[in-house]
């Protein structure tokens, strides 16, 4: 009775423990820069109450245990004293010894448990104060915080009711006139104002929507009405085009995501500064995709560019453009793990013709700095090619991406030829936290045809800030440096487009910045972010087609991502059998660099044959000098589909 009681006592301890220490990691990590919510209060109320249990589980535990250990001794005594057999006295006595053993065994769990108990009184006193300080602590910085938001967003409308007194002229700043309204004060203008963010080392400007039929004259210093003509109508509903059912049948999901906890601290810690991709990492922070695959996720809204063939105007095309290069972003919202790290040589190929009128292909060629290169052909009239490096640095509480090269992109019917880099990614809380992405920076697209140019600017994320998150702000200029359309919106949502129909430099500010007013026609919606599947929080908040591109298919170059068995034990959510098969791939590759070294270092000095050994020839492109950005970069040679088309591989490489 007094095992079956222990047992019993000792399971509701331990199943009462998995929840409590659960508890602490997340209020540690996820919850640790939110405000406390009723919920926590609770939930901390409940696990002291949980510890409070088991401490009066433990103190009847040792009451039990020293009376039912008294009786027990007590019948072997009585039992001793009786006239028994020799081989039943033998054996009695060793029960006795048994007995005995238990009886100091169970005084030093006893013994233990008592101290036990004395400890847990003696803290939980000064654990509660603690709890207490730290709460009362966290009320005060945020009341503290909430207090500093409203003195600056005080200081900031008399700061505007200011400069609204110093306006020289009202008819000339009458757009800056109606941004600067009171509340109190009725104008319909006033409602429908929209205001842009500064651009950064440029000429900041505000928006006004106005009506189409409106038709106001130009003003000395000002540019003149543009027509808002038929052919504009090319933009309505770039981003409303309905997805056709495949044509093949594709798979809409995967293996859930296993629920294993690993501290990226523990690995983090020790590598602050250095190069990311020198970092050996499990797949625990891994998300089955390679970067290559990652790389080919950019043409989830190709559509965009299969309409911008169909635009007369260049600059037309160019918001069409600019809301494509900003599309690329809106699936690393959720995207906080790190895709693998391609072997020298991996390929990933994308032939869709029939279902998305493309063809796309990766090489990676190089691993120290990985680089990838990259090549897409439409037949709808487009094609798309760019060399990538990846660059990134642990800073300690954030993690900085950096993608290094141009990207290409040409309309074989028009010639334009646009050229734009990609933005900084921001990896924040990677101490402590819940682990968000930023995107940062500015992006300048360039037609290098007609020289339209695009200034796209990505706002960081502020708490004080009264932005819409994630924002996204830019103006569209033609060749002689006329700005033509405003673009805004956010880059994990939408983006729209405003046609300029007048602008205007407002009175100068107290800092001496001045501001271009642009009155616009309302705004068209250029694209939209496609809803995640269900589910998508349990598969690597994935999108559909992220879900398809680790699918097996036949016919495939040996060397194509698909093919990385690490990659797909880590898919099936074999994650210890995919760490073993990593660490076995990444060796391989370290072999076969010291066997290029070691030919290499045959008649050249130690220098020479390291560079030679890191250069590696990539199979279907090749270096060439970029005529319009002055740098080498790698491009596509040809013969990849034709070797498909014949299974002929032998040529490629054993990586896997």
């Amino acid at each position: 009775m007094c095992l079956n009681l222990m047992g019993h006592l000792c399971l509701r301890s331990h199943q009462h423990s998995i929840p409590i220490s659960i508890t602490w990691q997340d209020d540690s990590g996820d919850d640790d820069d939110e405000t406390a919510s009723p919920a926590d209060k609770s939930e901390l109320h409940n696990t002291i109450k949980n510890l409070s249990l088991k401490l009066d589980d433990l103190s009847t535990c040792n009451d039990l245990i020293a009376k039912h250990g008294a009786a027990l001794q007590r019948s072997l005594n009585e039992l001793d004293g009786l006239r028994i057999p020799y081989e039943s006295s033998e054996k009695l006595k060793a029960v006795n010894e048994r007995a005995t053993l238990f009886r100091i065994t169970s005084n030093a769990m006893i013994n233990a448990c008592r101290d036990f108990l004395e400890l847990a009184e003696t803290h939980s006193r000064k654990w509660q104060r603690a709890l207490q300080y730290e709460q009362e602590q966290r009320i005060h910085l945020e009341e503290t915080i909430e207090q500093l938001a409203k003195q600056h967003n005080s200081l900031e409308r008399a700061f505007r009711s200011g400069a609204s007194g110093r306006a020289a002229n009202p008819t000339k700043s009458f757009s800056e006139g109606s941004f600067l309204t009171s509340k109190g004060e009725d104008s319909e203008e006033d409602e429908d104002t929209e205001y842009f963010d500064a651009m950064e080392d440029s000429t900041s400007f505000i928006t006004v929507i106005t009506e189409a039929k409106e038709d106001r004259k130009a003003e000395s210093g000002t540019t003149g009405p543009v027509d808002w003509t038929s052919s504009d109508n090319v933009l309505d509903g770039a981003s409303l085009v309905p997805k056709e059912p495949p044509k093949v049948k594709r798979r809409v999901r995967i293996p859930d995501k296993p629920n294993y906890s690993l501290n990226l601290w523990s690995i983090m810690k020790n590598c602050i500064g250095r190069e990311l991709s020198k970092i050996p990492m499990p797949v625990n922070f891994n998300e089955p995709l390679s970067m290559l695959q990652r790389l080919t996720e950019d043409l989830e809204y190709h559509h965009l560019l299969d309409k911008a063939v169909h635009c007369t105007s260049s600059v037309e095309q160019m918001c069409l453009v600019a809301a494509f290069s900003v599309s690329s972003y809106s699936t690393t919202v959720h995207r906080i793990a790190k895709p693998f790290n391609p072997m020298l040589g991996e390929t990933f190929e994308l032939d869709r013709l029939d279902e998305m009128g493309l063809r796309s292909l990766c090489e990676q060629v190089s691993h120290h700095p990985p680089a990838a290169a990259h090549y897409v052909f439409s037949k709808n009239g487009w094609s798309l090619w760019q060399e990538i490096t990846i660059s990134s640095k642990f800073r300690g509480k954030y993690l900085s991406i950096m993608p290094l090269g141009a990207i290409h992109l040409e309309f074989q019917a028009s010639g334009n030829h646009y050229v734009w880099r990609k933005s900084t990614s921001t990896v924040h809380n990677i101490i402590v936290g819940k682990l968000w992405i930023d995107q940062t920076g500015d992006i300048e697209i360039v037609n290098h045809k007609t020289k339209d140019r695009c200034q796209l600017k990505f706002l960081p994320y502020s708490y004080f800030s009264k932005e819409v998150a994630r924002k996204v702000t830019g103006v569209v200029s033609d060749g002689q440096g006329k700005a033509q359309y405003v673009l805004s919106g956010s880059w994990d949502e939408q983006m729209e487009c405003s046609k300029i129909v007048q602008s205007s430099p407002s009175s100068p500010s107290l800092d001496g910045k001045q501001k271009t007013v642009y009155q616009t026609l309302p705004a068209k919606l250029l694209w939209k972010k496609y809803p995640l599947p269900e589910n998508a929080e349990n598969m690597y908040y994935f999108s559909e087609l992220a879900l398809t591109l680790n699918e097996h298919e036949e016919g495939v170059a040996p060397t194509d991502s698909r093919l990385r068995p690490d990659q797909r034990l880590m898919e099936k959510g074999h994650w210890d059998e995919a760490n073993t098969e990593k660490q076995r791939l990444e060796e391989k590759q370290r072999v076969s660099r010291r066997r290029r070294l070691e030919a290499c270092s045959r008649g050249c000095s130690s220098e020479d044959a390291e560079k030679e050994a890191d250069t590696y020839m990539p199979l279907w492109f090749e270096k060439r000098l970029d005529p319009l950005t002055g740098e080498m970069a790698c491009v596509y040679k040809g013969g990849y589909w034709e070797a498909k088309e014949k299974q002929e591989w032998h040529m490629c490489p054993n990586i896997f």
